[in-house]
């Protein structure tokens, strides 16, 4: 019988572990498959939360409300790996999203005899890029040298990525198919990647076990949904675009904004928007939500939105909230990036059109002006998530891709 598996993985997202595909996917779905998990990363949030890890431990070292968290991230991670390593001999060390731990990890692997893997869930130089060139329209002394640290960092980061840590990768792990064949043409073996988008646990996006919201604002109400962060990034106005459009022809419309902002800068830009273009009265802003809390307002709207802005850095991304939709049975609008695309032609659960004010509004009348088509597409969206997005589904294709490389010999008797 094979002995269970220990992976070391170094993140780049707060710690404790929030995101589902390292909460749920690996602190509950791979201990079934005998594959456990000591996780290295920066302290974030809620820092006093319980670091209690079920497929293994969590280790801390550093903060990422640090002002130096950024040139002393790869040596906290570093820290923790010796930590970690020594709990236990890992059968392969893992980094997710980060660079110069990348490096630092596929060094420590070859020094201790261990496979390298990298998961890669977001373009972390592209983004870095972009940052580059955002700064590079402002003006100021400042703001050039500014863009001189910015666009060292990227030329570095570009190097370090693809030139020494993803070639030294045994495998790579990618968000989407569009990712896996972006990097193939940046000359990444396809053989050596396998995509895992985005899931749900199927336990907590299941409709039934769901008490409806009954904030009084909403009755008498033709409630729209988004789920998710708001960004100026993110062109998170083109949803008050489209409210504006949809309420000159449907004036009880009300759409529920149930998410946060990625900083307080963005949510008073939010704000300032909604008051601007005089949506008061069509847009509920609600600020963070426990999840419970989002889904209940979730399942009491008819239709569904999932904007993404087109181009490099989310073309090859795998958004949550349509697959969340989809899961609570609620028929959806989302854009043609690819993922979105993907899960809207395979599953029949939605309709998909290009991120267009026009085009939504249009899609979103559709819907809420014919029931049979609402409630048809209601019921494909659950069965495909069961079938295709759990993370139990794709907990099974993960713990696939680590048998084949991470080959257990069982010594002789």
């Amino acid at each position: 019988m094979r002995k269970p598996l220990s992976i070391a993985y170094i993140v780049r997202d707060p710690l404790p572990p929030a995101r589902a595909d390292v909460l749920t996917l690996f602190g509950e779905e791979m201990p079934r498959h005998g594959i456990g998990s000591e996780i290295v990363g920066q302290a974030g949030g809620d820092s006093s939360a319980p670091t209690a890890w079920p497929a293994g431990a969590v280790h801390m070292v550093g903060s990422l409300g640090s002002r130096y968290a950024a040139i002393l991230s790869p040596l906290w991670d570093l820290r923790g790996l010796l930590r970690a390593r020594r709990r236990a001999r890992p059968d392969c060390i893992q980094v997710r999203d980060k660079i110069a731990s990348g490096l630092l990890g596929r060094l420590a692997a070859a020094l201790l005899g261990l496979p390298f893997v990298y998961w890669m869930s977001f373009p972390i130089v592209e983004g870095f890029e972009v940052r580059r060139d955002q700064i590079r329209r402002q003006r100021g002394w400042r703001r050039a040298l500014a863009w001189c640290a910015h666009a060292a960092r990227a030329r570095a980061s570009r190097f370090v990525l693809y030139r020494l840590v993803l070639p030294g990768a045994c495998h790579v792990f990618v968000q989407s198919q569009a990712m896996k064949a972006w990097l193939a043409g940046q000359g990444i073996d396809p053989a050596r990647m396998t995509a895992v988008p985005m899931g749900v646990d199927a336990t907590l996006f299941d409709r039934a076990t769901l008490t409806p919201s009954a904030d009084p604002r909403l009755e008498g109400r033709r409630v729209l949904i988004y789920l998710g962060r708001i960004a100026l990034t993110r062109r998170s106005d083109f949803l008050l675009e489209v409210v504006a459009e949809l309420a000159r022809s449907v004036p009880s419309i009300l759409l529920v904004i149930a998410g946060d902002a990625a900083s307080h800068d963005d949510m008073a830009w939010m704000r300032a928007e909604i008051a601007r273009r005089g949506l008061a009265d069509h847009v509920l802003l609600t600020g963070w939500l426990a999840q419970r809390a989002a889904l209940a307002y979730a399942v009491r709207a008819e239709v569904a939105l999932s904007p993404i802005p087109r181009g490099g850095l989310f073309d090859v991304s795998s958004p949550t909230k349509l697959v969340e939709y989809l899961a609570l049975g609620i028929p959806s609008v989302a854009n043609d990036i690819p993922d979105q695309q993907l899960v809207i032609d395979e599953s029949g659960a939605g309709l998909c059109v290009p991120m267009e004010t026009a085009a939504f509004a249009q899609a979103v009348r559709r819907l809420l002006d014919d029931p049979a088509l609402s409630s048809a597409l209601a019921r494909r969206g659950p069965v495909y998530v069961r079938r295709h997005r759990t993370y139990a589904i794709l907990g099974e294709i993960v713990a696939e891709t680590y048998t084949k490389i991470l080959v257990q010999q069982e010594p002789p008797a």
